[in-house]
């Protein structure tokens, strides 16, 4: 009985991420494919391929990029960027979005730096990730302190704090295996090599 019931227990965490991961790249497919698929069906019909809308999005997202490069456009995508910051509350939800994507794929990506936090008044630490070295711009007094991302435990959420540069020790730990280790409450890292080793 124990065997059977270890078994189970086995097939479950073998399967369970297999079809969350599954279901994950389901549903992102499903939502690329019908930014322009919906565009496409009512005119192919029976004729629609599902991916069409996926393919034509990538299409035309690289093609989108190729033209902010050139002047001309370059310099319509400027005009429309500094139009969207200066309207009231768009500015705010677009300038939160463009930040956001920039400090994931951008030149100096975010996230790139993981950092361990002693807690004040305990030995207690704390693993984030340093998303701005440069806060001085935000607010002059803070221009010794760094902002830290540090993620809640199995969610999606987290808190930034403003910490002195000389209380932030950054570690030579992959961001990926940092945010892993962070997501899944320290299990992520069972089994496996140190973080501290290379």
């Amino acid at each position: 009985m124990k065997s059977l019931l270890r078994n189970f227990i086995n097939g479950i965490i073998t399967i369970v991420p297999i079809i969350i991961v599954i279901y994950v790249i389901y549903k992102t497919f499903v939502f690329l494919d019908s930014l322009l698929g919906n565009v496409l069906k009512p005119f192919m019909k029976n004729d629609y391929i599902p991916g069409i809308g996926l393919l034509l999005t990538i299409v035309l997202i690289t093609f989108l990029g190729f033209l902010s490069t050139k002047y001309l456009t370059g310099k319509l995508i400027t005009l429309i960027d500094r139009l969207l910051e200066r309207i009231p509350v768009v500015k705010t939800v677009y300038s939160v979005i463009k930040d956001t994507v920039q400090s994931f794929l951008g030149e100096k990506k975010s996230f790139s730096k993981v950092a361990l936090v002693t807690i004040p008044g305990t030995e207690m630490k704390s693993l984030g990730f340093i998303t701005s070295d440069d806060i001085e711009s935000f607010y002059s007094p803070l221009k010794d302190s760094v902002a830290v991302y540090v993620p809640q435990t199995f969610q999606v959420a987290g808190f930034t704090f403003l910490i002195p540069k000389d209380q932030v020790e950054i570690i030579d730990v992959k961001p990926e295996e940092a945010m892993k280790f962070i997501l899944s409450g320290g299990m992520a890292n069972k089994g496996k090599q140190s973080l501290h080793s290379k």
